[in-house]
């Protein structure tokens, strides 16, 4: 099984920790993993700013890097997500509905397709996780408590494979982080505000470290962290599942 690996702009620059627990993880399971150097961004900031059109070129170089594999698999569901629902505006190629149907967040893929079932790995702490809504109500990587539904929760099922860890349940389970890509630059203040609620929501329940799918909401926290000084650390899942270095 050849697997692309896709890895996010702000993963790239400011997380590469993360790409390589991925890249580890993956190779761990017996996939043949390559990683298309020509790859660049998915074309979600420019989409999300309303650029649109600008955005084509960016997504068609996407298809054109990955069209090889069997699976793209990323560390971010909002980048999966946006593959899967928002690349409708490109020429439905072959290629490009393959690519589509194949990109698949990091916990999905393992559950999904390499129906993993034991981990070989410890991690002996207490862990908040924040649920992304991109990951939960886009891909559906859980059940989101506004509707009456019976789903499992693959990333809460990945963790609970972890030695040592211990997963703490928050009163809000599901609530936005506020960062919501370019929403946390043109309403900063609500932005800030709903990750501070957030993280008082982890506070009560006693985390030492958060995680999640998404490094993007919890880059966006772990400012609000570092500002305040906050006895919380966060770490992306992959690094979770990848042996719980931290």
């Amino acid at each position: 099984m050849r697997v692309g690996l896709f890895i996010p702009c702000f993963v790239d620059q400011l997380k590469p920790a993360v790409a390589i627990a991925t890249l580890e993880l993956l190779e761990r399971f017996g996939c043949d993993v390559f990683y298309p150097e020509n790859q660049t961004c998915c074309g979600q900031p420019l989409a999300n700013a309303g650029l649109e059109s600008e955005s084509l070129p960016v997504m068609k170089q996407f298809v054109s890097s990955f069209e090889e594999c069997d699976y793209i698999v990323s560390p971010s569901g909002s980048c999966v997500l946006h593959v899967r629902e928002h690349y409708d505006t490109l020429d439905q190629t072959d290629s490009v509905q393959r690519i589509r149907s194949q990109t698949m967040e990091l916990c999905e893929f393992l559950t999904d397709i390499l129906h993993i079932e034991r981990l070989d790995a410890s991690f002996p702490h207490r862990v908040g996780v924040l649920a992304s809504c991109h990951g939960l109500r886009g891909l559906r990587l859980g059940a989101a408590s506004e509707l009456v539904e019976q789903r499992p929760d693959k990333v809460r099922n990945l963790l609970d494979m972890v030695s040592g860890l211990e997963v703490v349940e928050t009163s809000r389970s599901d609530e936005c982080c506020g960062f919501g890509g370019t929403f946390a630059l043109t309403e900063d203040a609500v932005s800030g505000a709903m990750g501070r609620d957030r993280l008082n929501d982890f506070l009560e329940s006693g985390p030492a470290y958060i995680t999640g799918t998404d490094m993007s909401c919890l880059m966006h926290l772990e400012g609000i962290i570092r500002r305040n000084e906050l006895p919380l650390r966060v770490l992306h899942v992959a690094e979770i599942l990848n042996g719980g270095a931290a």
